[in-house]
């Protein structure tokens, strides 16, 4: 495995964990109020730009990234319509 690649993967982990603070600290508080649904929707238009992206030149750490991303952002917009 070339060095890039593993580049790739950890850019992936870091990118895939980096809303997970927010998500458990959304759901343990129940308040989503300072998150905007405007920029959760265009982060997720934007991740679906990179799946589809990655899925054309075959990077897998991309591809991963953007799902595990995808994820954690459309559960986000679950807990804003669910605590407003």
């Amino acid at each position: 495995m070339a060095l890039i690649e593993l580049v790739g993967y950890a850019a992936m982990v870091v990118m895939a964990l980096s809303l997970t603070p927010q998500v458990i600290k959304s759901w343990r508080t129940k308040s989503t109020k300072d998150i905007s649904i405007l920029w959760n929707s265009l982060y997720i238009f934007g991740l679906v730009l990179w799946l589809v992206y990655g899925i054309g030149i075959n990077s897998w750490p991309l591809v991963g990234g953007a799902v595990i991303e995808s994820v954690l952002a459309i559960s986000l917009i679950v807990l804003k319509v669910r605590y407003g």
